[in-house]
Protein backbone atom coordinates (compact mmCIF):
# COMPACT_ATOMS: atom_id res chain seq x y z
CA UNK A 1 0.00 0.00 0.00
CA UNK A 2 1.30 3.62 -0.91
CA UNK A 3 0.75 6.22 1.26
CA UNK A 4 2.24 10.01 1.28
CA UNK A 5 5.60 10.26 2.79
CA UNK A 6 6.81 13.87 2.91
CA UNK A 7 5.34 17.34 2.60
CA UNK A 8 7.62 19.99 1.43
CA UNK A 9 7.18 23.74 1.14
CA UNK A 10 9.54 26.36 -0.86
CA UNK A 11 9.26 30.12 -0.39
CA UNK A 12 9.50 30.94 -3.82
CA UNK A 13 9.44 34.79 -5.30
CA UNK A 14 9.46 36.76 -8.25
CA UNK A 15 10.74 40.26 -8.37
CA UNK A 16 7.57 41.28 -10.11
CA UNK A 17 8.04 44.70 -8.33
CA UNK A 18 11.10 45.79 -10.86
CA UNK A 19 8.69 46.31 -13.89
CA UNK A 20 5.54 47.25 -11.80
CA UNK A 21 4.12 44.25 -12.85
CA UNK A 22 0.46 43.74 -10.91
CA UNK A 23 0.64 46.81 -9.69
CA UNK A 24 -2.63 48.60 -8.43
CA UNK A 25 -3.91 51.29 -6.02
CA UNK A 26 -3.90 49.17 -2.70
CA UNK A 27 -0.55 47.41 -3.84
CA UNK A 28 2.07 49.46 -5.78
CA UNK A 29 5.41 46.86 -5.27
CA UNK A 30 4.18 43.26 -5.40
CA UNK A 31 6.58 40.12 -5.94
CA UNK A 32 4.40 37.63 -7.05
CA UNK A 33 5.17 34.68 -4.58
CA UNK A 34 4.46 31.24 -4.28
CA UNK A 35 4.38 29.24 -0.49
CA UNK A 36 4.71 26.25 -2.44
CA UNK A 37 4.10 22.79 -1.36
CA UNK A 38 4.95 19.06 -2.73
CA UNK A 39 2.92 16.12 -1.29
CA UNK A 40 5.63 12.90 -1.78
CA UNK A 41 5.02 9.86 -1.85
CA UNK A 42 6.23 5.76 -2.28
CA UNK A 43 3.81 5.71 -5.00
CA UNK A 44 5.79 3.07 -7.71
CA UNK A 45 4.84 5.48 -10.44
CA UNK A 46 6.37 8.07 -8.86
CA UNK A 47 3.78 10.71 -8.72
CA UNK A 48 3.93 13.55 -6.37
CA UNK A 49 0.93 16.28 -5.87
CA UNK A 50 2.12 20.05 -6.33
CA UNK A 51 -0.28 23.07 -5.24
CA UNK A 52 0.94 26.62 -4.02
CA UNK A 53 -0.69 29.91 -2.23
CA UNK A 54 -0.47 32.68 -3.59
CA UNK A 55 1.12 35.98 -2.08
CA UNK A 56 2.86 39.31 -3.12
CA UNK A 57 6.22 39.10 -1.33
CA UNK A 58 6.61 39.80 2.39
CA UNK A 59 4.67 37.49 4.74
CA UNK A 60 5.32 34.65 2.30
CA UNK A 61 7.18 32.85 4.69
CA UNK A 62 4.34 32.99 7.28
CA UNK A 63 2.43 31.19 4.35
CA UNK A 64 5.18 28.62 4.70
CA UNK A 65 4.75 28.05 7.78
CA UNK A 66 1.04 27.69 7.95
CA UNK A 67 1.70 24.86 5.75
CA UNK A 68 4.44 22.98 7.42
CA UNK A 69 1.41 22.84 10.29
CA UNK A 70 -0.87 20.82 8.24
CA UNK A 71 1.79 17.71 8.00
CA UNK A 72 0.75 16.25 10.88
CA UNK A 73 -2.76 15.43 9.05
CA UNK A 74 -1.24 14.15 5.75
CA UNK A 75 2.33 12.44 6.15
CA UNK A 76 2.23 8.92 6.60
CA UNK A 77 -1.76 8.54 5.40
CA UNK A 78 -2.51 5.63 2.97
CA UNK A 79 -2.97 7.31 -0.65
CA UNK A 80 -6.04 5.59 -1.17
CA UNK A 81 -7.27 6.73 2.01
CA UNK A 82 -7.03 10.22 0.96
CA UNK A 83 -7.48 10.33 -2.88
CA UNK A 84 -10.56 7.62 -2.47
CA UNK A 85 -12.17 10.51 -0.34
CA UNK A 86 -10.99 13.95 -1.05
CA UNK A 87 -14.42 15.12 0.68
CA UNK A 88 -13.16 13.03 3.60
CA UNK A 89 -9.72 14.79 3.40
CA UNK A 90 -10.74 18.33 2.98
CA UNK A 91 -12.90 17.92 5.94
CA UNK A 92 -9.65 16.86 8.29
CA UNK A 93 -7.98 19.76 7.63
CA UNK A 94 -10.42 22.13 8.07
CA UNK A 95 -11.51 20.63 11.17
CA UNK A 96 -8.62 20.14 13.28
CA UNK A 97 -9.58 20.39 16.49
CA UNK A 98 -6.84 23.13 17.38
CA UNK A 99 -5.42 24.43 13.93
CA UNK A 100 -9.66 25.45 13.68
CA UNK A 101 -9.25 28.26 16.03
CA UNK A 102 -6.63 30.11 13.84
CA UNK A 103 -9.37 30.58 11.79
CA UNK A 104 -11.94 29.07 11.37
CA UNK A 105 -11.83 29.00 7.58
CA UNK A 106 -10.43 32.16 6.64
CA UNK A 107 -7.21 34.01 6.40
CA UNK A 108 -3.51 32.44 6.48
CA UNK A 109 -4.14 28.85 7.76
CA UNK A 110 -7.58 28.35 5.25
CA UNK A 111 -4.89 29.18 2.04
CA UNK A 112 -2.33 26.61 3.71
CA UNK A 113 -5.20 24.00 3.69
CA UNK A 114 -6.14 24.77 0.40
CA UNK A 115 -2.61 24.89 -1.11
CA UNK A 116 -2.16 21.08 0.68
CA UNK A 117 -6.06 19.94 -1.27
CA UNK A 118 -5.04 22.03 -4.69
CA UNK A 119 -1.95 20.11 -4.05
CA UNK A 120 -3.74 16.30 -3.58
CA UNK A 121 -6.28 16.88 -6.66
CA UNK A 122 -2.91 17.35 -8.61
CA UNK A 123 -1.84 13.52 -7.34
CA UNK A 124 -5.52 12.45 -7.99
CA UNK A 125 -5.49 13.89 -11.52
CA UNK A 126 -1.70 12.38 -12.74
CA UNK A 127 -2.96 8.95 -10.68
CA UNK A 128 -6.13 9.44 -12.87
CA UNK A 129 -4.09 10.15 -15.93
CA UNK A 130 -6.44 12.97 -16.25
CA UNK A 131 -6.18 17.12 -15.84
CA UNK A 132 -8.51 17.94 -13.27
CA UNK A 133 -11.14 19.71 -15.03
CA UNK A 134 -11.93 15.95 -16.84
CA UNK A 135 -11.68 14.23 -13.79
CA UNK A 136 -14.21 16.00 -11.54
CA UNK A 137 -16.19 16.76 -14.54
CA UNK A 138 -16.85 13.01 -14.99
CA UNK A 139 -17.95 12.41 -11.80
CA UNK A 140 -21.29 11.74 -10.87
CA UNK A 141 -23.66 13.92 -9.28
CA UNK A 142 -23.61 11.88 -5.95
CA UNK A 143 -19.63 12.06 -6.12
CA UNK A 144 -19.53 15.86 -6.94
CA UNK A 145 -21.95 16.24 -4.32
CA UNK A 146 -19.65 14.16 -1.31
CA UNK A 147 -17.21 16.30 -2.07
CA UNK A 148 -18.75 19.73 -0.75
CA UNK A 149 -19.34 20.75 2.75
CA UNK A 150 -22.53 21.98 3.20
CA UNK A 151 -22.12 22.73 6.88
CA UNK A 152 -23.15 26.82 6.85
CA UNK A 153 -25.00 26.65 3.38
CA UNK A 154 -28.46 25.02 3.49
CA UNK A 155 -30.32 27.78 4.22
CA UNK A 156 -29.10 28.80 0.35
CA UNK A 157 -28.21 25.48 -1.34
CA UNK A 158 -28.79 22.20 -0.36
CA UNK A 159 -27.14 18.54 -1.02
CA UNK A 160 -30.39 17.61 -2.01
CA UNK A 161 -30.61 20.88 -4.36
CA UNK A 162 -27.15 20.84 -5.42
CA UNK A 163 -27.36 16.96 -7.01
CA UNK A 164 -30.55 17.95 -8.68
CA UNK A 165 -28.42 20.95 -10.77
CA UNK A 166 -26.09 18.23 -11.15
CA UNK A 167 -28.14 15.70 -12.23
CA UNK A 168 -30.23 18.45 -15.03
CA UNK A 169 -26.63 19.12 -16.20
CA UNK A 170 -25.21 15.63 -16.97
CA UNK A 171 -27.20 14.67 -20.14
CA UNK A 172 -24.91 17.77 -22.59
CA UNK A 173 -21.77 16.38 -20.60
CA UNK A 174 -20.14 14.73 -23.53
CA UNK A 175 -21.14 17.66 -26.02
CA UNK A 176 -19.73 20.22 -23.80
CA UNK A 177 -16.42 18.72 -23.14
CA UNK A 178 -15.91 18.06 -27.32
CA UNK A 179 -16.86 21.58 -27.40
CA UNK A 180 -14.27 22.94 -24.82
CA UNK A 181 -11.07 21.02 -26.37
CA UNK A 182 -12.69 22.18 -29.77
CA UNK A 183 -13.09 25.65 -28.66
CA UNK A 184 -11.88 26.50 -25.75
CA UNK A 185 -12.47 28.56 -22.86
CA UNK A 186 -13.45 32.89 -23.30
CA UNK A 187 -10.70 34.98 -21.70
CA UNK A 188 -10.31 38.63 -20.78
CA UNK A 189 -6.55 40.22 -20.00
CA UNK A 190 -5.15 42.93 -17.73
CA UNK A 191 -2.24 43.15 -18.43
CA UNK A 192 -2.93 46.17 -20.29
CA UNK A 193 -4.07 47.94 -17.42
CA UNK A 194 -1.07 47.76 -13.98
CA UNK A 195 -1.74 51.43 -12.40
CA UNK A 196 2.18 51.79 -12.69
CA UNK A 197 2.01 51.63 -16.63
CA UNK A 198 2.63 54.95 -18.95
CA UNK A 199 -0.33 55.94 -20.72
CA UNK A 200 1.93 55.00 -23.97
CA UNK A 201 2.19 51.47 -22.76
CA UNK A 202 -1.32 51.15 -21.71
CA UNK A 203 -2.78 52.21 -24.95
CA UNK A 204 -0.05 50.06 -26.49
CA UNK A 205 -1.19 46.82 -24.52
CA UNK A 206 -4.56 47.36 -24.93
CA UNK A 207 -4.23 47.57 -29.00
CA UNK A 208 -2.41 44.20 -28.72
CA UNK A 209 -4.90 42.51 -26.29
CA UNK A 210 -7.75 43.27 -29.13
CA UNK A 211 -5.15 42.35 -32.17
CA UNK A 212 -4.67 39.04 -30.08
CA UNK A 213 -8.35 38.33 -29.69
CA UNK A 214 -9.53 39.68 -26.11
CA UNK A 215 -13.26 40.60 -26.28
CA UNK A 216 -12.55 42.33 -22.84
CA UNK A 217 -9.94 44.18 -21.10
CA UNK A 218 -9.49 44.81 -17.23
CA UNK A 219 -7.95 48.22 -15.75
CA UNK A 220 -6.58 49.52 -12.64
CA UNK A 221 -8.67 52.62 -10.94
CA UNK A 222 -8.27 53.87 -7.32
CA UNK A 223 -5.30 55.89 -6.81
CA UNK A 224 -6.83 59.48 -7.66
CA UNK A 225 -10.21 59.91 -9.59
CA UNK A 226 -9.03 62.43 -12.01
CA UNK A 227 -6.32 60.08 -13.70
CA UNK A 228 -8.80 57.42 -13.23
CA UNK A 229 -11.12 58.78 -15.57
CA UNK A 230 -8.55 60.35 -18.31
CA UNK A 231 -6.77 56.49 -18.13
CA UNK A 232 -10.43 54.99 -18.74
CA UNK A 233 -10.51 57.41 -21.61
CA UNK A 234 -7.46 56.55 -23.19
CA UNK A 235 -8.10 52.72 -22.44
CA UNK A 236 -11.83 53.68 -24.60
CA UNK A 237 -10.15 54.95 -27.37
CA UNK A 238 -7.61 52.55 -27.55
CA UNK A 239 -10.03 49.29 -28.00
CA UNK A 240 -13.01 51.18 -29.47
CA UNK A 241 -16.64 50.79 -28.42
CA UNK A 242 -17.25 47.37 -29.41
CA UNK A 243 -14.63 46.26 -26.85
CA UNK A 244 -15.70 45.26 -23.08
CA UNK A 245 -13.63 47.56 -20.55
CA UNK A 246 -13.99 46.96 -16.73
CA UNK A 247 -12.04 48.28 -14.06
CA UNK A 248 -10.74 47.28 -10.61
CA UNK A 249 -10.34 49.50 -7.43
CA UNK A 250 -8.84 46.53 -5.47
CA UNK A 251 -10.84 46.77 -2.28
CA UNK A 252 -9.80 51.30 -2.56
CA UNK A 253 -12.54 52.94 -1.59
CA UNK A 254 -15.78 53.55 1.43
CA UNK A 255 -19.12 52.88 0.15
CA UNK A 256 -19.97 56.49 -0.51
CA UNK A 257 -16.49 57.36 -1.91
CA UNK A 258 -17.28 54.41 -4.51
CA UNK A 259 -20.62 55.49 -5.34
CA UNK A 260 -19.19 58.98 -6.17
CA UNK A 261 -16.12 57.63 -7.95
CA UNK A 262 -17.83 54.83 -10.16
CA UNK A 263 -20.43 57.70 -11.10
CA UNK A 264 -17.15 59.67 -12.34
CA UNK A 265 -15.48 56.05 -14.75
CA UNK A 266 -19.58 55.23 -15.97
CA UNK A 267 -19.76 57.10 -18.67
CA UNK A 268 -17.03 55.12 -20.07
CA UNK A 269 -19.21 52.60 -20.82
CA UNK A 270 -17.46 49.83 -17.98
CA UNK A 271 -18.28 45.62 -18.44
CA UNK A 272 -18.12 45.92 -13.99
CA UNK A 273 -16.46 47.51 -11.45
CA UNK A 274 -14.35 44.94 -9.54
CA UNK A 275 -13.67 45.14 -5.79
CA UNK A 276 -14.89 49.10 -4.93
CA UNK A 277 -14.76 48.21 -1.08
CA UNK A 278 -13.70 45.77 1.71
CA UNK A 279 -14.29 42.01 0.48
CA UNK A 280 -15.83 41.59 3.86
CA UNK A 281 -18.35 44.49 3.51
CA UNK A 282 -21.28 42.11 2.14
CA UNK A 283 -23.48 44.94 3.05
CA UNK A 284 -21.34 47.76 1.10
CA UNK A 285 -21.26 45.87 -2.01
CA UNK A 286 -25.06 45.95 -2.21
CA UNK A 287 -25.23 49.54 -1.21
CA UNK A 288 -23.09 50.00 -4.16
CA UNK A 289 -24.68 48.31 -6.67
CA UNK A 290 -27.61 50.31 -5.45
CA UNK A 291 -26.25 53.83 -5.76
CA UNK A 292 -24.43 52.59 -9.54
CA UNK A 293 -27.49 51.11 -10.78
CA UNK A 294 -26.79 50.13 -14.28
CA UNK A 295 -22.67 49.67 -13.42
CA UNK A 296 -22.24 45.58 -12.56
CA UNK A 297 -20.36 45.13 -9.49
CA UNK A 298 -18.10 42.46 -9.16
CA UNK A 299 -16.24 41.30 -5.94
CA UNK A 300 -14.67 37.43 -4.60
CA UNK A 301 -11.08 37.29 -5.47
CA UNK A 302 -10.84 37.98 -1.47
CA UNK A 303 -13.73 36.02 -0.68
CA UNK A 304 -12.21 33.77 2.08
CA UNK A 305 -14.62 30.98 2.01
CA UNK A 306 -18.02 29.84 0.59
CA UNK A 307 -19.79 31.74 3.48
CA UNK A 308 -18.71 35.33 1.63
CA UNK A 309 -20.16 34.44 -1.27
CA UNK A 310 -23.66 32.77 -0.28
CA UNK A 311 -24.15 35.91 1.76
CA UNK A 312 -22.93 38.32 -1.34
CA UNK A 313 -25.12 36.43 -2.94
CA UNK A 314 -28.30 36.06 -0.44
CA UNK A 315 -27.84 39.88 0.02
CA UNK A 316 -28.27 40.64 -3.89
CA UNK A 317 -24.86 42.50 -3.69
CA UNK A 318 -22.84 41.82 -7.13
CA UNK A 319 -23.67 41.28 -10.56
CA UNK A 320 -20.48 39.38 -11.25
CA UNK A 321 -18.88 36.77 -9.08
CA UNK A 322 -14.79 35.92 -9.06
CA UNK A 323 -13.58 32.82 -8.06
CA UNK A 324 -9.94 32.25 -6.74
CA UNK A 325 -8.00 28.86 -7.05
CA UNK A 326 -6.02 29.47 -3.70
CA UNK A 327 -8.09 31.62 -2.00
CA UNK A 328 -10.46 29.76 -0.03
CA UNK A 329 -10.23 25.54 0.63
CA UNK A 330 -9.33 24.59 -2.22
CA UNK A 331 -11.40 22.70 -5.44
CA UNK A 332 -13.57 21.00 -3.01
CA UNK A 333 -14.87 24.97 -1.37
CA UNK A 334 -14.48 26.12 -5.03
CA UNK A 335 -16.99 23.54 -6.21
CA UNK A 336 -19.41 24.70 -3.51
CA UNK A 337 -19.07 28.74 -4.95
CA UNK A 338 -19.92 27.12 -8.17
CA UNK A 339 -23.27 25.88 -7.52
CA UNK A 340 -24.03 28.95 -5.38
CA UNK A 341 -23.32 31.19 -8.32
CA UNK A 342 -25.40 28.76 -10.68
CA UNK A 343 -28.25 28.47 -8.08
CA UNK A 344 -28.63 32.10 -8.04
CA UNK A 345 -27.95 32.83 -11.57
CA UNK A 346 -24.96 34.82 -11.25
CA UNK A 347 -21.98 34.49 -13.84
CA UNK A 348 -18.46 33.52 -12.70
CA UNK A 349 -15.59 35.35 -13.91
CA UNK A 350 -12.54 33.63 -12.27
CA UNK A 351 -9.65 35.50 -10.60
CA UNK A 352 -5.88 35.03 -12.17
CA UNK A 353 -3.10 36.89 -12.67
CA UNK A 354 -0.44 35.95 -9.90
CA UNK A 355 1.95 33.41 -10.22
CA UNK A 356 -0.08 30.37 -11.28
CA UNK A 357 -3.29 31.39 -10.56
CA UNK A 358 -4.00 31.72 -14.14
CA UNK A 359 -2.87 27.77 -14.39
CA UNK A 360 -4.71 26.65 -11.64
CA UNK A 361 -8.22 28.47 -12.53
CA UNK A 362 -8.85 27.24 -15.80
CA UNK A 363 -9.81 23.91 -14.84
CA UNK A 364 -12.39 25.08 -11.66
CA UNK A 365 -13.96 27.63 -14.74
CA UNK A 366 -14.34 24.44 -17.13
CA UNK A 367 -15.77 22.04 -14.60
CA UNK A 368 -18.28 24.75 -14.34
CA UNK A 369 -19.06 24.93 -18.00
CA UNK A 370 -19.13 20.99 -18.24
CA UNK A 371 -20.73 19.68 -14.90
CA UNK A 372 -22.47 22.63 -13.32
CA UNK A 373 -23.92 25.92 -15.08
CA UNK A 374 -23.69 24.11 -18.47
CA UNK A 375 -22.58 27.94 -20.55
CA UNK A 376 -20.35 29.79 -21.36
CA UNK A 377 -21.90 33.12 -22.31
CA UNK A 378 -21.06 36.03 -20.10
CA UNK A 379 -18.40 34.27 -19.07
CA UNK A 380 -14.58 34.70 -19.03
CA UNK A 381 -11.01 33.31 -17.16
CA UNK A 382 -8.90 36.07 -16.26
CA UNK A 383 -5.42 36.00 -18.51
CA UNK A 384 -2.22 37.92 -17.05
CA UNK A 385 1.05 37.35 -18.81
CA UNK A 386 2.98 37.19 -16.73
CA UNK A 387 5.43 34.09 -14.96
CA UNK A 388 3.61 30.92 -17.24
CA UNK A 389 7.09 30.03 -18.25
CA UNK A 390 7.80 28.74 -15.06
CA UNK A 391 5.10 25.77 -15.17
CA UNK A 392 5.58 21.86 -16.74
CA UNK A 393 2.16 22.96 -18.39
CA UNK A 394 1.95 26.64 -18.81
CA UNK A 395 -1.81 27.95 -19.75
CA UNK A 396 -2.26 28.50 -23.54
CA UNK A 397 -3.47 31.22 -24.64
CA UNK A 398 -5.29 31.64 -29.00
CA UNK A 399 -7.25 34.05 -30.28
CA UNK A 400 -8.38 35.35 -26.89
CA UNK A 401 -9.25 31.90 -25.65
CA UNK A 402 -7.97 29.44 -23.19
CA UNK A 403 -7.08 25.55 -24.22
CA UNK A 404 -8.54 23.26 -22.53
CA UNK A 405 -5.40 21.41 -20.38
CA UNK A 406 -4.84 17.56 -22.07
CA UNK A 407 -1.83 16.88 -19.21
CA UNK A 408 -2.66 15.10 -16.30
CA UNK A 409 -2.99 16.89 -12.77
CA UNK A 410 -3.94 20.41 -11.84
CA UNK A 411 -1.44 22.05 -13.90
CA UNK A 412 0.10 23.33 -10.74
CA UNK A 413 3.87 22.14 -11.09
CA UNK A 414 6.57 24.25 -10.93
CA UNK A 415 10.08 23.91 -13.41
CA UNK A 416 12.64 22.66 -10.70
CA UNK A 417 14.98 25.43 -12.35
CA UNK A 418 12.72 27.57 -11.75
CA UNK A 419 12.07 26.38 -7.92
CA UNK A 420 15.66 26.90 -7.42
CA UNK A 421 16.75 30.03 -8.83
CA UNK A 422 13.53 32.00 -7.15
CA UNK A 423 13.65 30.23 -3.80
CA UNK A 424 13.77 33.32 -1.28
CA UNK A 425 16.73 34.15 -0.38
CA UNK A 426 18.98 32.31 -1.84
CA UNK A 427 18.22 31.90 -5.36
CA UNK A 428 20.02 33.61 -8.02
CA UNK A 429 17.52 35.95 -9.16
CA UNK A 430 17.75 37.44 -5.02
CA UNK A 431 21.35 37.77 -5.16
CA UNK A 432 20.96 41.33 -7.48
CA UNK A 433 19.12 44.01 -5.72
CA UNK A 434 15.36 44.63 -7.42
CA UNK A 435 15.85 48.06 -8.40
CA UNK A 436 18.67 46.74 -10.41
CA UNK A 437 16.24 44.52 -12.77
CA UNK A 438 14.27 46.18 -14.85
CA UNK A 439 15.13 45.17 -18.49
CA UNK A 440 17.05 47.42 -21.21
CA UNK A 441 13.59 46.14 -22.98
CA UNK A 442 11.23 47.69 -20.11
CA UNK A 443 13.13 50.95 -20.59
CA UNK A 444 12.44 50.85 -24.18
CA UNK A 445 8.76 49.87 -24.03
CA UNK A 446 7.82 52.08 -21.44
Amino acid sequence: MSHLTALDTLDVRFPTSAQLDGSDAMNPDPDYSAAYVILRTDDPDGHEGHGFAFTIGRGNEVQCVAIEALRHLVVDRPLDEILGDLGGFARALTEDSQLRWLGPEKGVMHMAIGAVINAAWDLAAKRAGKPVWQLVSEMTPEQIVALIDFRYLTDALTPDEALDMLRRAEPGRSDRTAHLLAAGYPAYTTSAGWLGYSDAKLTRLAQEAVADGFGTIKIKVGRDVEEDARRVKIAREAIGPDIGLAVDANQRWGVAEAVEWISRLAPAGLSWVEEPTSPDDILGHAAIRKGVAGVRISTGEHGQNRIVFKQLLQAGAVDVLQIDAARVGGVNENLAILLLAAKFGIPVYPHAGGVGLCELVQHLAMIDYVAISGTMDDRAIEFVDHLHEHFREPVQISHGRYGAPRAPGFSAQMLPASLAEFAYPTGTAWHTPITSQVSAKEHENS
